[in-house]
């Protein structure tokens, strides 16, 4: 989210720099570079386009060697922006990069960004939520799922957190099993992640999920092979129920010589045991690194043996290989599964996670999509602060888990384009925010941590953001109710299904991306659409009013039309800055009246023109026509402006703030 430069604080001023183009390192461009207390801003001198950098999204600075121009600095982003700067002053350039470093690598939670007082948030959000509340509760979750019943109960034996400290405070297991055995499962499995319900499914079929057991070469628990019996007893459709351990045997083998390890299928009756092969956060990481490199290759002619060679897209089939094995299981076998990885926290939560959305068209909307996250990622406690490295810590936490889910829903989005009610720009942003630290969903490791923190009382929640702009997010091919969306998802995973994910890791390449997206041109005309449907009441409206006009036989042609009370307009107008709305009556003359005919511009401009404050779009900006001039407009001036209330319909119409005292509608 873009400030105006004034409401920052600025820190200091960097004058004669150059940004270097990234398609060729011939063109430059000169510009002003600001230090904020939030952000790196880069203003270019002709254009006056602006380049916005969160120090939260900065992943490498890197001082490269004296150039003739000056002192280059390439900075990397978690989100794939790269930037060349070349700083004329070496003096300049130290202060640069001291500033950015001291920034950046915040050692505290509270040197956050979304700790920080946001006056742009708080205009934009306190008219709904004035704090990051849950938008659900996991009892709702259950609730929906039928639970409790006679056979799962809800427990709260983890209240306090004395169980389990990354897990939720409610759980829901086997209504027959004992505190006791509860208590001696979780001791015996790995950071007292005991197996727990994840999702049931209408079939009586469970997906549970917890932690290796700390068995090691010979020990056993009673209580812990006892507990996967009661969750066995509670699926009547099944004599046997799958244990799915997502790491590569040989991984879960050498844990063993640590005291941990996995179930002895001869210790646990009625099991059948499947190791899958996903491989540990330190792969993914240098996967990822490579996969980076990969995407800034200038050469064209080696970009697909250098993906092959990332092994990328391997990892990410293995994942959704899991949860299809996930999916056949509970659905077309009636068995129930039971998941772990190491700790329960990686592996696991991105096969549950996708298993549940393949499987529950719920899932697949936005809402619920979003509960998805919150139970399977937030509650259940994976540690994002780690993996997406929001505190200057152990590098080798850090790993893209969150990441490959996304990308994950994004290769069923291609499959499936009709079955889910967001699009493509939701993933990308979701992404670029579980790394920008401005809002608190996603500060924090596990549940107990976040309410140490206070995060609902002193964040802002990046629900209520989206929520704020719902209208980015829609996908206009999604059909409710149908066919497409309300069945199980079965995507194909062969290899050459799968697809390089350019939009996001070449994000804001623009040679690259194309200048307007097949998806985002039916996304404006969909909009466009309704908006000439809401003008066309209008016009029937006023044809109306003109009639009686005539029919009153007045001398005067701008006499006041003198109608009914009942008769008089209501217009309301909301502003979504300032949260004011306004009900009045009035009567129209016959100049307003005309006014009216012409008060929507039918010739709107492409997406693929730059905004009218020169803002160029990369390719998940937000952009939206204003329907009284047709300019295109990016995600700051859409803010700037306001949207209308039709008269017709309670339907709101967006209008730019050049526009709004011209526009009626």
């Amino acid at each position: 989210m873009k400030l105006d430069l004034e409401e920052s604080n600025v820190i200091t001023k960097i004058e004669n720099v150059q940004l270097e183009d990234r398609s060729n390192s011939k063109i430059k461009t000169a510009g002003l570079l600001y230090l904020t207390i939030s952000h790196l801003v880069f203003i270019e001198t002709n254009s006056k386009r602006e380049i916005w950098i969160y120090y939260s999204l900065i992943n490498s600075i890197e001082k490269l060697p004296l150039s003739i121009n000056g002192s280059p600095i390439l900075i990397r982003t978690k989100h794939f922006l790269n930037c060349l700067f070349i700083i004329s002053k070496e003096r300049d350039c130290q202060t640069l990069v001291q500033v950015l470093n001291q920034y950046s690598r915040p050692t505290k939670y509270h040197e956050l960004l979304c700790f920080r007082e946001n006056s742009h948030l708080k205009k934009l959000l306190d008219s709904t939520h004035k704090n990051n509340q849950q938008i659900y509760h996991l009892e709702s979750e259950y609730a929906r799922m039928g639970l409790p019943n006679n056979k799962w109960t809800m427990t709260n034996l983890n209240s306090d957190y004395q169980i389990c400290d990354t897990y939720p405070n409610v759980l829901f297991v086997p209504a027959s099993v004992e505190d006791k055995i509860l208590q001696s499962s979780a001791n015996f499995r790995s950071r007292g992640r005991l197996p727990v319900l994840s999702y049931l499914h209408p079939n009586g079929a469970s997906l549970t999920r917890c932690s290796q057991p700390l068995s090691g070469f010979n020990g056993r628990c009673d209580e812990d092979e006892q507990l996967l019996q009661h969750i066995l007893m509670t699926n009547e459709n099944s004599k046997f129920m799958y244990v799915v351990d997502t790491r590569p045997k040989i991984n879960a083998m050498a844990n063993k010589a640590q005291g941990k390890g996995y179930e002895n299928e001869t210790n646990y009756k009625n099991i059948q045991f499947h190791f899958i092969g996903i491989e540990n956060i330190h792969v993914m990481r240098n996967s990822l690194d490579k996969l980076v490199k990969c995407a800034d290759s200038s050469s064209n002619s080696s970009f697909l043996t250098e993906l092959e060679k990332t092994e990328w897209l391997k990892h990410i089939k293995a994942i959704i290989d899991t949860s299809v094995f996930l999916v056949e299981a509970i659905n077309d076998q009636n068995t129930s599964v039971l998941v772990h990885c190491s700790d329960g926290w990686d592996r696991t939560a991105q096969t549950c996670a996708l298993a549940s959305l393949l499987l529950d068209p719920y899932y697949r909307s936005i809402h619920g999509f979003q509960v998805l996250i919150e139970k399977e990622w937030l509650l259940f406690g994976h540690k994002f602060s780690h993996r997406c490295g929001h505190l200057f810590e152990n590098d080798k936490e850090i790993s893209p888990i969150f990441s490959q889910f996304l990308e994950c829903v994004w290769q069923l989005q291609l499959q499936f384009p009709c079955a889910f009610e967001f699009n493509e720009t939701y993933l990308i942003k979701l992404h670029e925010h579980v790394y920008s630290c401005q809002f608190g969903t996603f500060i924090g490791n596990c549940q107990k941590e976040r309410n140490d923190l206070k995060i609902n009382e002193l964040t802002y929640s990046l629900w209520d953001y989206f929520q704020s702009k719902i209208y980015d997010f829609i996908n206009p091919l999604y059909i409710p109710n149908s066919f497409y969306s309300n069945s199980v998802l079965r995507p194909d995973t062969r290899i050459f299904s799968l697809k390089f994910w350019r939009s996001l890791y070449n994000r804001f390449d623009s040679a690259i991306n194309p200048s307007e997206k097949l998806i985002d041109s039916v996304s404006m005309l969909s909009y466009n659409t309704s908006s000439l449907q809401e003008y066309s009441k209008l016009l029937e409206k006023r044809c109306a009013q003109l009639k009686k006009l005539i029919q009153l036989n007045k001398n005067d042609e701008n006499v006041l039309i003198d109608l009914s009370e009942d008769d008089f307009e209501k217009i309301e107008i909301s502003d979504k800055n300032e949260n004011e709305k306004k009900s009045f009556e009035k009567k129209l003359t016959l100049d307003e009246i005309s006014i009216d005919f012409n008060s929507i511009d039918l010739n709107w401009k492409s997406t693929r023109k730059n905004c009218v404050c020169y803002e160029p779009f990369d390719f998940a900006s937000s952009k939206l026509n204003c329907s009284r001039c047709g300019e295109i407009l990016c995600e700051r001036c859409v803010e700037n402006g306001k949207y209308v209330s039709s008269s017709a319909s309670n339907k709101l119409i967006f209008v730019c703030k050049n526009c709004v005292d011209q526009f009626r509608l």
